[in-house]
């Protein structure tokens, strides 16, 4: 396997020595910060003491802009005593700053919750969960932003599963966002504008972050994001009750979720925490919404429970809130999100769009009545 763009770029960093320490700059955590892009770009913070020559600067551009692939590099200087210390302690060969996107901050313990910001130019924020993974969530969700687009709404789509980006294959879209006058521009697909951390990383990336790396990149996306005027914004999230949902709640007003879930009572057991989750944050739950319902005979039509029945409803039943819509399994969703063409739009009279465009109206009703209490 090739060696990543980030490893290549922590590598040529550790050939530049600082004449004034006699260590070289990645060793001596002067690099923060890496950022790099599928096509190319580095950007990178560099820790400059006033007693430092200011030709390190050059030397650390130069080193990066020598590498194969590498189409454009940004050096920002900065004074060390503005910055973030990282935490003490032995670091692995490859680990520790070398995150691919942002180095972690640091983050005080006991520290207060952010105050969550609005913003009122992304309308209603969705934010679409499920208790566990391989429910078909993002599927869901890709599908209810293209439907609610076909209905006549200004709709964006947040991929903020960071630790799997699924949504720029299930959309058909994948390529560095630009960025223009500071803000980055969101990519269009069947009507839906998206933003998703794939657009920005390669695609063998692992995403090996903590909780502040999680609020930061989520907190970019809402803020830094021209994302225009919107109705509704909805945010894929990843499985289960952890940091991402957390910061999603903190930093901004979540008008509702959408829980998805499977029949069987594996999936419904995790659901139900991720239902208790918002309760306890006071997001509105709009509903649930029952994937893979069952499997239709290709031969005769019938319905087969391939995964039991009744998951769903009981959920909502004891969670007091409405199921929102079963969602049959059929093969052709999957290869639909494959193609890069939800299934709303590569065959929009199949039982299943149906039923997801049918869900995508329930959410639209339920968000008003929320909105009107």
């Amino acid at each position: 396997m090739s060696e990543s763009l980030t490893a290549r770029v922590e590598r040529a960093l550790r050939s530049i020595v600082n004449a004034r320490t006699g260590t070289d700059v990645w060793a001596g955590e002067q690099v923060r910060d890496v950022a790099t892009t599928t096509d190319g770009k580095v950007q990178l913070t560099l820790l400059l003491d006033a007693r430092d020559d200011a030709t390190l600067v050059r030397d650390v551009r130069q080193a990066v802009e020598r590498l194969d692939g590498v189409t454009a590099v940004r050096v920002v200087p900065r004074d060390p005593a503005e910055a973030k210390p990282v935490s003490a302690g032995p670091k692995a060969p490859g680990q520790g700053k070398a995150l691919p996107v942002m180095s972690e901050p640091a983050a005080p313990r006991g520290a207060p919750a952010p105050t969550p910001v609005a913003y009122p130019e992304l309308g209603r924020i969705i934010a679409v969960s499920s208790g566990k993974g391989g429910v078909g969530k993002s599927t869901v969700t890709t599908n209810l932003a293209v439907a609610l687009a076909r209905q006549g709404y200004r709709v964006g789509l947040l991929d903020a599963d960071i630790y799997g980006p699924n949504v720029p294959r299930m959309m058909g879209v994948n390529a560095p966002p630009p960025v223009q006058q500071e803000k980055i521009q969101p990519l269009e697909a069947h009507g839906v504008k998206v933003m998703s951390l794939g657009f920005m990383i390669d695609r063998d990336q692992p995403a090996i972050w903590r909780g502040p790396i999680v609020m930061k990149i989520i907190t970019q996306f809402l803020r830094d994001v021209a994302w225009g005027q919107l109705d509704f914004l909805l945010v894929d999230m990843p499985p289960g009750t952890g940091d991402a949902q957390l910061s999603l709640v903190q930093n901004t007003q979540v008008a509702g979720a959408v829980i998805v879930t499977t029949p069987q009572q594996v999936a419904v057991g995790d659901a139900l925490r991720g239902v208790k989750m918002f309760e306890r944050v006071a997001v509105p739950v709009l509903g649930i919404v029952e994937n893979m319902a069952w499997f239709e005979n290709p031969e005769t039509g019938k319905p087969i429970a391939v995964f039991g029945s009744g998951g769903g409803q009981s959920l909502a039943d004891e969670c007091g809130v409405p199921l929102l819509g079963h969602v049959p399994l059929n093969p052709r969703v999957a290869q639909a999100g494959d193609d890069g063409t939800p299934i709303i739009v590569g065959d929009p009279q199949s039982n299943a769009a149906r039923a997801l465009a049918a869900v995508a109206t329930k959410v639209a009703e339920r968000m008003a009545a929320v909105a009107a209490r």
